[in-house]
């Protein structure tokens, strides 16, 4: 009987449990511990410390759980990677299966909770919004730091969403009666909410960081490196370099020249990061993809390797392998803690923004541009960080190969990637038998269209 609430109240909004799932504690993002009642409404924004809560809560939720959007053995990025071509599938669990061989039905668990909890985290932002909109209770400086962080959150998770499943319902306030009942928006429109978003976020929120020194609340070099990437996948070149180009300029971002530091909580490449919120567990990137013995989720495909130069360090720091009987199996390695022993510090929190990625933004928007010039320079700073020598000239082909082998197993870059490129067909259909042109984008969740037919028409070949 799974899922029998859900599916007697509004789906996409009342999934959040309105704004009371995300206001509790949040260890190193605010010194208060909110009561055990929950805070909903204006009650909430009656404080500085208690609006706060209310948004950071959404950081802390992103990490808690091991098979949330972020993390562990639902991620994006491991769900992804079986879709693409990084990760290899050693799970008996049929909803996994389904995103290995891209045969995912309409009633996948797996899609079915993606949705849900994105639009959940969407629903806790506008709850934000709103709530700040009418505080009397809330300083100016805070208020405004805020809004620009649900803007953001709104703009990153909408994101994800019309990558996932093309045209969606765009949803920017919390009347859960209009939303259950919304059309998808075109994938046009999407995007110019969260283009809307983002640039509202750069205006509202802090240069610096407000975490007490870390990298875990978006600044405004985080929307921007967002932005950067929306332009991108839009085609929108000129604006792509000028965004990236802002990141790459700010002093607070320099590369690491270690490729072992690059993924460390004090890593200066990192742009925003989400704290590990469980004991001896760093990151669950880590937990799940470092390898002690047989795989029984997943390994890293080991066709990869084939792409790396000779001498590229990326390679030698940030793959290992395991050899528990006559197989090796591959895995990534750019988060080095598993799991560990005692309750010791924290190392690793979980990027999701680096300055690298901005490089290679910048080099393909300014190829595009014909700026040849200019690509090829920030692809050798990426490759030269790595122990590789220069190349006198980069075309697409080369800067794709660079993304992959810069940004395997991370946020689902590659699978995105493929996608954009309109390379899919081209990569995939020869090493996976199953294979269709549809397969880019995954199905609407049945559940939801049932609960609003307005969902309709399903995206095509499901």
């Amino acid at each position: 009987m799974k899922n029998i609430y859900l599916m007697k109240i509004p789906k996409i909004v009342i999934y959040g449990l309105l704004l009371t799932s995300f206001i509790w504690s949040c260890q190193g993002f605010v010194e208060i511990d909110p009561p055990e009642t929950a805070l909903v409404g204006n009650t909430v924004f009656t404080s500085d410390a208690t609006a706060t809560a209310a948004l950071t809560g959404i950081y802390n939720r992103l990490m808690t759980s091991s098979n949330l959007f972020a993390n562990g053995t639902r991620s994006f990025t491991l769900l992804a990677g079986l879709s693409a071509d990084e990760l290899r599938n050693h799970s008996t669990n049929q909803d996994q299966i389904e995103f290995y061989f891209n045969e995912i039905t309409v009633t996948n668990d797996f899609v079915f909770e993606i949705w849900r909890e994105l639009y959940r985290y969407i629903y806790a932002a506008n709850s934000v919004i709103e709530g700040l909109a009418n505080s009397e209770g809330t300083s100016s400086s805070v208020k405004r730091q805020l809004e620009g962080e649900a803007k953001f959150i709104r703009a990153f998770f909408n994101f994800y969403l019309v990558n996932m499943f093309g045209d969606i319902p765009v949803i920017t306030e919390t009347d859960h009666q209009l939303n259950n009942v919304l059309s998808r928006t075109s994938v046009t429109a999407a995007y110019d909410q969260i283009v809307s978003d983002l640039t509202d976020a750069q205006n509202l929120l802090a240069e610096d960081y407000v975490s007490n020194g870390s990298r875990l609340r978006p600044n405004r070099s985080t929307a921007t490196a967002l932005l950067a990437r929306v332009y991108l996948f839009n085609e929108d070149w000129n604006n792509a370099e000028i965004q990236a180009t802002a990141v790459l300029d700010n002093p607070l971002y320099n590369l690491e020249g270690d490729l072992n530091n690059v993924f460390i909580k004090e890593s200066q490449e990192t742009i925003w990061q989400l704290q590990a919120t469980r004991a001896r567990i760093n990151t669950y990137d880590g937990f799940y993809f470092v390898l002690t013995r047989t795989p029984n989720r997943v390994s890293l495909n080991s066709e990869i390797l084939s792409v790396f130069e000779v001498g590229d360090n990326r390679q030698l720091n940030w793959i290992s392998s395991v050899t528990p009987d006559t197989e090796t199996f591959y895995f990534p390695f750019k988060y080095k803690v598993r799991f560990s022993a005692t309750d010791g510090p924290i190392l690793e929190h979980l990027v999701v923004f680096r300055l690298a990625e901005q490089y290679l933004i910048r080099a393909e928007a300014r190829l595009q541009l014909g700026n040849v010039t200019g690509a090829t320079q920030d692809i050798n700073v990426i490759r030269n960080r790595s122990g590789l020598g220069n190349v006198t000239s980069i075309d697409l082909a080369g800067i794709e190969q660079e993304r992959r082998i810069e940004l395997f197993s991370e946020w689902g870059h590659r699978w995105l990637d493929l996608k954009r490129t309109k390379r899919a067909d081209a990569v995939l259909a020869p090493i996976k038998s199953s294979w269709q042109s549809t397969d880019v984008l995954f199905p609407i969740p049945q559940e939801e269209i049932e609960s609003n037919p307005n969902l309709i028409p399903q995206n095509p070949g499901y």
